[in-house]
């Protein structure tokens, strides 16, 4: 079922499980598109990450594109860097600074103690530059239109949220969520529990349920094997060679 980097089995329509680690400024919709083309099969992948985030992102080929729900349904882990004393409309690094705060009351301790505050369920309010829908239309492009963006609070789960290191400004994290948590409004609410202001400078998802970064493809090695096979996924897909 997983297409390891030891795989001989190349029939992708009976279906594949594809782990890749996504590079900064691909979208998920790039790897699929990508890969979607390489392995001749209907492609999907089970859960986005913003174009700004790498890691892991999960594909699912042929038939088990059927499964996709329950793997977008697992918790997901994440490692990453809060950015304290500034925030940005999107939350993080896509658009500018539109405003500053102090920090100098921030300690260690004090960050610790406010990470105390973000376990459990909570109701978190989700970035307005996200591809949630709005009246059909999509959440970011409004907002990148200057548009009003009207969204609703989502409960969620935080599992586990960790400050590994502090570098002031920035705040190092691991943080273990379900399912439509946006790491972005984590960032945001921590710089306002601060009372200070925050983005988030970097993150990176390590794993999905079972499933680790650490065992994910990167796009050039993928890509790379799957074309020195072409000839065997063109005879699974029963497309001629030409």
């Amino acid at each position: 079922m997983i297409f390891s980097k030891d795989s001989i089995d190349f029939d992708f329509q009976a279906g594949k499980i594809i782990l890749i680690d996504k590079p900064m400024e691909w979208t998920s919709f790039d790897i699929v598109r990508k890969l979607k083309n390489a392995t001749k099969a209907k492609t999907g992948h089970a859960g986005t990450l913003d174009p700004l985030a790498t890691g892991l992102v999960i594909l699912c080929t042929g038939k088990l594109t059927k499964g996709i729900q329950e793997l977008q349904d697992q918790e997901k882990e994440y490692t990453g860097a809060i950015c304290l004393g500034a925030t940005r409309p999107s939350y993080d690094q896509e658009t500018d600074i539109d405003q500053t705060y102090p920090t100098d009351h921030i300690t260690p301790e004090l960050i610790k103690q406010a990470a105390l505050q973000y376990t459990g369920q909570i109701n978190q309010m989700p970035p307005i530059f996200s591809a949630l829908k709005v009246g059909g239309k999509t959440a970011y492009n409004m907002a990148r239109k200057g548009q009003e963006v009207i969204l609703q609070p989502r409960a969620i789960t935080i599992y586990e949220f960790e400050i590994t290191s502090v570098d002031m400004p920035l705040v190092h994290f691991r943080v273990k969520c379900s399912k439509g948590t946006y790491i972005r409004s984590l960032a945001y609410d921590f710089g306002k529990l601060l009372n200070s202001g925050a983005y988030l400078h970097d993150l990176r998802r390590t794993q999905s349920g079972s499933y680790h970064v650490d065992d994910a493809w990167t796009v050039p090695e993928v890509t790379e094997y799957l074309f020195a096979h072409k000839d065997l996924i063109l005879q699974h897909a029963g497309i001629q060679k030409r």
